[in-house]
């Protein structure tokens, strides 16, 4: 049996969410399809982490073990052969047994996409969250600059959940423009449930002068959820990097 590691970019429109699930169409269901054909036999898809429906992902990973003899390519080859238009397989890499696409990840990074202009943008309706009055750039950047270190997250973690660690090391949190489209990068060693779609909706608020930057330590201090703000629309969320070695980001001391 060899073990693989598979790197997947998708657009997750059309889908539940990362896990399999009956009478919907899933990520992991579909990829496992795929696998199905080539191995023509049903092989167990590991992903790093849970996106829910309407996230994307320019670099989930998972894992999969076969005795099936393909090379990495021949498996990167058959794999996009299969694969419908809005998911692709970007790698495939032989790793070692040990290796498991959840329990092995050392952080994570997302990015979440805001369009603040006044006019609606048809091609990222889907893409990102429109936000057509001007939001304070300035202040969301400082409230986010809050978030950064390890804390309880409670405030930002939806329930129902079966977590019972709600400590993250939040190790970016930073904003920046292109044109009328502002990215929120957030990396940390674990994220809880919808904890990045939280701390968007909270950053907005601030960003709509409902909420001033300060009042981000309050609102992690109550590690309540109804302390913090709405829960950001999914459609703006990507999960862009899952890191199996220490990466470039310093670790916190």
């Amino acid at each position: 049996m060899t073990t693989f590691k598979l790197v997947l970019e998708y657009d997750g429109t059309q889908y539940a969410g990362w896990q399999r699930q009956l009478n919907v169409p899933t990520i992991q269901a579909t990829v496992e399809d795929a696998l199905a054909a080539i191995a023509q036999t049903r092989l167990t898809l590991v992903g790093a982490g849970r996106t829910d429906a309407g996230v994307h992902a320019f670099g989930q990973v998972a894992s999969f073990r076969t005795d099936r003899r393909l090379s990495q390519r021949e498996w990167l080859r058959a794999l996009n052969a299969h694969l419908p238009a809005d998911i692709s397989a970007i790698s495939v890499e032989a790793v070692p047994d040990h290796f498991h696409a959840r329990y092995s990840a050392k952080g994570k990074l997302y990015e979440y996409h805001l369009m603040n202009r006044p006019e609606r943008a048809p091609l990222l309706r889907e893409r990102a969250w429109m936000l057509y009055k001007p939001l304070d750039f300035a202040a969301m950047t400082e409230a986010a600059a809050c978030l950064t270190g390890l804390h309880d997250f409670s405030s930002f973690e939806t329930a129902p959940t079966d977590n019972e660690n709600p400590q993250c090391r939040l190790q970016q949190a930073d904003l920046r423009r292109q044109g009328d489209l502002i990215i929120l990068s957030f990396y940390a060693d674990r994220f809880l449930k919808q904890m990045v779609r939280a701390m968007v909706g909270t950053l907005v608020e601030v960003g709509q002068g409902k909420r001033t930057a300060p009042d981000m330590r309050t609102v992690l201090a109550a590690r309540a959820r109804a302390a913090a703000g709405r829960t950001a629309p999914a459609h703006g969320l990507y999960l862009v990097r899952v890191d199996y070695t220490d990466g470039s980001i310093p670790s916190l001391p």
